[in-house]
C-alpha cells in the first residue's frame, strides 16, 4: 500500500428516508478541522441512497466541499451488502486519507465491513480526533511518524481512555458518537462540488430482502436534543422520588435524564443515560441531581454550556465539573428550586 496516494478527509454522510441525519453534520465539523491540520483544502461527503442529490446543498451549508454521489434505487433501504460495496468501491477510487462514520446503528455494521473489505484498521465509538505524531511518546526503537489520526476512545468499560492509531494502513477510519462533534453554523448559499459515481451493483447471495418496514414513534424523549437536562443518579433515592426531577424539569420545559446507575437499577430506560455507555450531550444548562461524578459520566455531559450540582456529598467528583454547585438534601432543594421557578415565571407572566 501506497500511503502517500492517500489524501483527504472524507464523511459517511448517512441519510435515512432521503433526510440527513445529524451525525453527518457534526462529521463535517470535526472534519474540516481535521482538514486545516493536515493543510487539506477539501472536505469530501459520501453520500448514498436513491434520488438523494437534494441533499448535496445542505451538506455544503455545513462545510463539505466536495460530495460524491451513489445514486441507486439498490441503496433506497439500508442494506449490508450494497452499502458496503457502494462506501467500499468509493474508497477504492478516491483514496481518502481519513474516513469518519457516525458511530449509530447504521455505521456501527457499516464501518468495520467496509474497514475489513478495503484492508484496513477501524476505531470504534471514539469520543476524541486530533492529528498529531504516533507514537506518542517518542521511542528511539520505533519510528516517530508525523501527522497521524489520533482516535480516543474509552476501553475497559470506560475504565480507562485509549489513543489509538493506524499509521501503516490506509485509510484511517473511525467511527464516531452522535452529540461528541458539534456541527458547524451553516454557511447559507454555499455550494459543493458534485461527483457523480456508481460502482454498479448485482445481487448476490449475501443481498438480504427488505420484506417489510415497520416503524414506531418511540416514547421515550431525545435528550441530545435537549435544551435543558435534569439528569438525577442513585443519590435520587428510588424510582419514584424521580418525580421532584420530572417537576423540576416541566418547569424548566426540559427533559428529565439519568446516569448509568439509574437505568442499571431498572428505574429509567436506556434511551435516557448520559454517558460513555449512554449518550453525549450538549444542552445549554444541565442540573446533576444525585450524581457523583465517574469519569464515564462526565465524559457525557462536560460540554453543556453551565452544569448545576447538587449533592449532599461536598467532595464529589461532579463539583469538578459543576459551574455551579450546591451542597444538600435534594428533596429540600430541588423542590423548593422548582417553587422559586414556578414563582418567577408566574410574575414574568
Amino acid at each position: 500500500m501506497s500511503l502517500e496516494e492517500y489524501k483527504g478527509v472524507f464523511i459517511f454522510a448517512q441519510q435515512v428516508d432521503n433526510e440527513l441525519s445529524s451525525i453527518a453534520l457534526e462529521l463535517l465539523g470535526k472534519a474540516k478541522n481535521l482538514a486545516e491540520d493536515l493543510d487539506e483544502k477539501k472536505v469530501t461527503a459520501v453520500l448514498l441512497g436513491s434520488d438523494v442529490k437534494g441533499l448535496v446543498d445542505k451538506l455544503a451549508e455545513y462545510g463539505a466541499d466536495r460530495v460524491i454521489v451513489v445514486d441507486d434505487p439498490a441503496l433506497k433501504d439500508y442494506r449490508t451488502e450494497p452499502y458496503t460495496h457502494a462506501l467500499a468501491s468509493v474508497i477504492n477510487e478516491f483514496k481518502p486519507e481519513i474516513l469518519l462514520v457516525g458511530a449509530t446503528a447504521i455505521g456501527r455494521d457499516l464501518g468495520p465491513r467496509v474497514s475489513s473489505r478495503v484492508h484496513t484498521g477501524l476505531t470504534a465509538d471514539c469520543t476524541s480526533l486530533d492529528i498529531g505524531d504516533f507514537p506518542l511518546e517518542p521511542s528511539p526503537a520505533r519510528e516517530t511518524k508525523h501527522k497521524q489520526l489520533l482516535m480516543t476512545r474509552p476501553a475497559f468499560g470506560g475504565n480507562t481512555i485509549a489513543t489509538i492509531a493506524c499509521p501503516d494502513f490506509r485509510p484511517q477510519m473511525a467511527t464516531v458518537r452522535p452529540g461528541v462533534m458539534q456541527k458547524i453554523d451553516p454557511i447559507k448559499g454555499a455550494k459543493a462540488e458534485v461527483v457523480e459515481f456508481n460502482p454498479g451493483f448485482e445481487e448476490n447471495d449475501c443481498y438480504t430482502e427488505i420484506v417489510k418496514i415497520v416503524k414506531e414513534a418511540s416514547s421515550v424523549a431525545d435528550i441530545q436534543a435537549a435544551k435543558i437536562l435534569v439528569s438525577g443518579g442513585r443519590g435520587v433515592g428510588s424510582p419514584e422520588n424521580f418525580k421532584i426531577l420530572e417537576d423540576l424539569a416541566e418547569a424548566l420545559n426540559g427533559t428529565v435524564s439519568c446516569s448509568r446507575a439509574v437505568v442499571d437499577s431498572g428505574w429509567k430506560p436506556k434511551d435516557l443515560q448520559v454517558g460513555q455507555t449512554g449518550k453525549t450531550v450538549r444542552p445549554q444548562l444541565y442540573f446533576a441531581i444525585g450524581i457523583s461524578g465517574a469519569i464515564q459520566h462526565v465524559a457525557g455531559m462536560e460540554e453543556s454550556d453551565i452544569i448545576i450540582a447538587i449533592n449532599k456529598d461536598e467532595n464529589a467528583p461532579i463539583f469538578d465539573v459543576a459551574d455551579y454547585g450546591v451542597v444538600g438534601d435534594l428533596n429540600k432543594i430541588v423542590p423548593a428550586l422548582t417553587k422559586k421557578i414556578k414563582e418567577a415565571l408566574a410574575a414574568k407572566n
